[in-house]
């Protein structure tokens, strides 16, 4: 029998992907300690001027990381806030007036022509640009007011993982200087993305379920409802499994029909009003006897097939889902290798998308 000589590391599938996953805490940290005196300043000269509104403008994972902050900008500060349809500038033309009006522009490259196109048409109808970018030499920052960076460092890998993570961070520490607030609650977020990307066994055991899954169904509510888009993204553009993610409230209208104990369904419980909100949801879905897997607290988990307990005791609401995130990016990982895929090169995707 000839020995099988293993692959240099260089060479192992989902080696890029899994060195950026591990990167968390330290981009993290680097953000409370480094950047979050920058994007305070920005906070406030922002606030100075009172907006009337927000929109947020992104694609893609990105889009994700909006729609946390649209959460958090209507619940924390009371504050109008809509997502963009870039295509009524860039397509259609239309030059609304954005007099005082917030935009927001998130994307992690800052390179995409659309995003640079509606945000300079945003800054000529009078708006307050902000740019939420990992490159501050970006397009996108240049044609900004103002400019956010996220300091996620290099990202090669093609799906998002530090940078969303590191995007939700600083969209939460900007949304706090808005209000004067100083973003101290955040600061033990570090070390608990440690603790939870050191249970990656965990996660693979939690993997072996969905090797052969043919579709997922991904659900939560409130804060936990970006995680639930951002997880399916996740396990969409790695493992190429169709994954859906629905709001718990929109999951009882109407999709609930295709749940059965074969698919199985992931829901994102966030301690607190959002998961209190997703329980009739749940207990619909253990009356269908979906396979039912719970990602949040241990009381939740329990009541599930299976599931994986965050250690969020102590940590605001508004802040989970920095938190939530970790153990869905290790499961979409885990998946795509226990297919025979390699998460690094997902077909058919470039690092940044050319949309116009």
């Amino acid at each position: 029998m000839t020995a099988t000589t293993p692959a240099p590391d260089n060479e192992l599938p989902g080696r890029i992907m899994a060195r950026e996953m591990a990167e968390q805490p330290a981009v993290l940290r680097r953000i409370l300690d480094e950047g979050a005196p920058r994007i305070r300043q920005v906070a406030q000269e922002v606030a100075a001027r009172k907006p009337r509104f927000v929109l947020l403008t992104a694609r893609g994972t990105s889009d994700n990381a909006a729609l946390y902050a649209k959460y958090l900008l209507e619940i924390r500060l009371g504050l109008p806030c809509g997502l963009t349809s870039m295509s009524t500038t860039t397509a259609y033309g239309a030059r609304p007036d954005l007099t005082d009006v917030l935009v927001v522009t998130v994307s992690q490259s800052g390179g995409s022509p659309d995003l640079v196109a509606s945000t300079r048409a945003a800054r000529e109808a009078g708006a307050i640009t902000v740019a939420v970018t990992n490159n501050p030499d970006s397009p996108l920052a240049a044609v900004s007011e103002y400019h956010v960076d996220i300091m996620a460092g290099p990202e090669k890998a093609l799906p998002a993982t530090k940078t969303y993570t590191a995007s939700l961070l600083a969209l939460y520490l900007f949304v706090e200087g808005l209000h004067g607030g100083d973003g101290a609650a955040a600061k033990a977020l570090p070390d608990l993305a440690e603790q939870l990307l050191a249970r990656q066994d965990e996660v693979r055991t939690l993997a072996s379920r969905y090797r052969f899954a043919e579709r997922m169904v991904i659900t939560s509510r409130g804060y936990g409802y970006p995680t639930a888009k951002e997880a399916a993204l996740k396990l969409m553009e790695t493992s190429y499994i169709p994954a859906l993610a629905y709001s718990g409230a929109d999951l009882l209208h109407g999709p609930l029909a295709m749940v059965d104990n074969v698919s199985p369904v992931i829901a994102v419980v966030t301690a607190g009003k959002g998961g209190s909100a997703l329980q009739p949801v749940l207990d619909r879905l253990r009356g269908r006897g979906a396979d039912l897997v719970v990602i949040g607290p241990a009381g939740q988990v329990d009541q599930a097939s299976a599931g994986f307990v965050l250690p969020v005791e102590g940590v605001p609401e508004e802040l989970q889902p920095i938190l939530e995130i970790l153990p869905l990016q290790l499961l979409a990982y885990e998946v795509t290798i226990a297919r025979g895929q390699d998460p690094d090169a997902p077909r058919a995707l470039a690092k940044v998308t050319e949309t116009r």
